[in-house]
């Protein structure tokens, strides 16, 4: 073990005491009828999500990150800042998702001017962020398909270099480029501040590469065959950051405390019909040309959890383009749902002020 290993352990076991979290859930940003966002609707939904998930991403590519005005993005981290303060068992990560290292420290600037988070010096670890609740900054590589992995290395560099606890995220279908394993070893190598790495890309390069991790806890982004890539079975990755977390939470949750009892049984069962309905749904909005499929799929999944088995008589969620998810759209996922038994009778939010749509 190195110098930077033996750093990197320090500064996890300060800002996760109980270890981290092993099911990680990037929250969708809900809209009120005006576009701005609906902080009571974010509200009931975290509450719905709390009693399995413990760690969040916000704002992350499903809460719409790319899209966020810089305002909007700063009231999304003061609301997860605030219903995560007194949560003892709770840990968050701030998405910093900018296509360039200026806009990264400018929205890091933006968020330090409104007080979402400042610095504190430990003893023991260096600087870390406090709240003591949220655990780092989230950042990706600068866009750019022509970026050589020396700007992209050098983009890194430029925020890792401020010392912040830092997760690296990896999600080329943004960025349009990808970190490769041997500027992630170089980075891990250089900076003990780079404790976590979330790769949504489904290509999994870096998880399943031979190049030393260096300790940085490895989450998986892409969807899919859950049970099979958890350490438990022989996987790469540590634990889980899924879109899905804000529509299955008990259930992937399931998976992972099977496995760790040694149920795998059980959680390969589980993980199945959870591929099995994710996937039909993502494809039941991919050719959506507003949003992202994560989000949207998300979104219309919520808006039945959120309001039962008659959801689809009720006017579509806003994504963050000012356009409501389709009745055609829904419809066809609530049958989805059904098909697989996630069909709720009733949901979490009353929705009594909602408008019933007609046909």
């Amino acid at each position: 073990m190195n110098d930077r290993q033996r750093e990197r352990i320090s500064l996890v076991q300060t800002m996760f005491p109980d270890g981290i979290p092993r099911l990680w859930c990037p929250l969708l940003t809900h809209y009120r009828d005006d576009k701005t966002i609906d902080f009571d609707r974010m509200e009931a939904h975290f509450a719905y999500i709390l009693p399995w998930v413990k760690g969040f991403l916000i704002p992350g590519s499903t809460g719409d990150g790319w899209e966020l005005t810089e305002e909007e993005t700063l009231q999304v981290a003061e609301f997860a800042v605030a219903h995560t303060r007194n949560k003892k068992d709770v840990h968050l990560l701030i998405g910093l998702l900018r296509p360039d290292v200026k806009g990264v420290k400018g929205t890091l600037s933006a968020m330090k001017g409104r007080n979402v988070f400042h610095l504190r010096e430990n003893k023991r670890a260096g600087p870390v962020i406090s709240p003591h609740h949220i655990c780092g900054i989230t950042i990706c590589p600068p866009r750019g398909k022509a970026l050589s992995q020396v700007k992209i290395d050098s983009g890194l560099s430029e925020i890792m270099d401020m010392n912040l606890p830092t997760a690296l995220y990896q999600l080329p279908q943004v960025t349009e480029n990808e970190a490769v394993p041997e500027t992630f070893a170089r980075l891990t190598e250089k900076y003990s501040n780079l404790i976590f790495f979330k790769d949504s890309s489904g290509n999994d390069g870096i998880a399943s590469s031979l190049v030393d991790k260096g300790g940085v806890f490895l989450v998986r982004g892409a969807e899919g065959d859950y049970a099979r890539w958890l350490k438990e079975t022989g996987g790469p990755y540590d634990g889980l950051l899924l879109s899905t977390a804000n529509s299955f939470p008990r259930e992937l949750r399931s998976v992972i405390d099977n496995l760790e009892r040694g149920d795998f049984k059980a959680a390969v069962e589980t993980s199945g019909r959870l591929s099995a309905v994710i996937g039909e749904i993502f494809a039941i909005v991919q050719p959506l040309t507003h949003g992202n499929v994560f989000t949207n799929a998300n979104k219309a999944i919520d808006h039945f959890l959120a309001h039962g088995s008659n959801a689809a008589s009720r006017l579509g969620p806003l994504i963050h383009a000012g356009v409501r998810l389709p009745w055609e759209i829904l419809s066809t996922t609530g049958k989805a749902l059904d098909s697989q038994g996630f069909l709720p009778e009733r949901g979490y939010w009353d929705g009594s002020r909602e408008i019933r749509c007609q046909h």
